[in-house]
């Protein structure tokens, strides 16, 4: 599919890549959203495969917006400038085990695989603070569970289908839940709320303590 800008009402623009959950894909709609918005053209809201991109109507009309917008495509491509966000992290939930027999793989294993890695967050969505993660490794298998929990805990580590994230407040949900965190992911007190965002890597550190868990680090 090739790449298609189209207007989003008034005062946006959609830019649209290849329709598919991919790293890269989600790399690069995470790098448009981020030149737009170093640009001062308006803020950006990148997802798995496109990008919303809002402008001032009085500052830029539709074409030109459509112009900086194309002229972000037609550029080399630019480095993310994403931080990496350390979560530390209990592996102690409630379907370790349940992927680790769906993966053929022991529960030891699971979180060795978990932990290994960088993870790049895609976007925000679902609630606030709540980042979707690509890049898990390929060899863990964690389908949707067929029937959602009606409350998981703030703070749960949870993976499906690829992608991890923790979630910020209690809600109801259907990811396979492998650990615990005590990082706030989001604090509206805090400026800025959330703790992760599209374009950074997260890594998940383990740590097995009695008490708390020390908080992340970001660099």
């Amino acid at each position: 599919m090739a790449v298609r800008v189209v207007p989003f009402g008034e005062a946006a623009l959609l830019v649209e890549l290849e329709q598919r959950i991919d790293p890269a894909v989600a790399a690069r709609a995470a790098a448009i959203a981020d030149r737009w918005e170093a640009l001062g053209h308006g803020p950006a809201v990148p997802t798995y495969a496109s990008a919303l991109l809002r402008y001032d109507p009085l500052v830029l009309d539709a074409s030109a917006a459509e112009a900086a917008a194309r002229a972000i495509l037609d550029a080399p491509a630019a480095p993310l400038a994403g931080r990496l966000i350390e979560i530390p992290t209990r592996y102690h939930g409630p379907d370790l085990d349940d992927v680790a027999r769906l993966s053929g793989m022991s529960p030891r294993e699971v979180v060795s695989a978990h932990t290994s890695r960088e993870h790049l967050a895609y976007f925000l969505g679902f609630m606030p603070g709540f980042a979707y993660c690509g890049g898990l490794d390929p060899r863990i298998v964690a389908p949707r569970l067929r029937s959602p929990r009606t409350r998981v805990p703030a703070g749960s580590v949870g993976l499906v289908d690829g992608q991890t994230a923790v979630y910020p407040a209690a809600s109801p949900g259907g990811w396979r839940l492998i650990g615990t965190t005590d990082v706030v992911v989001f604090d509206a007190r805090r400026d800025p709320p959330a703790l992760i965002h599209p374009g950074d890597r997260v890594r998940f550190v383990e740590v097995r303590m009695a008490g708390g868990v020390p908080p992340a680090k970001s660099r």
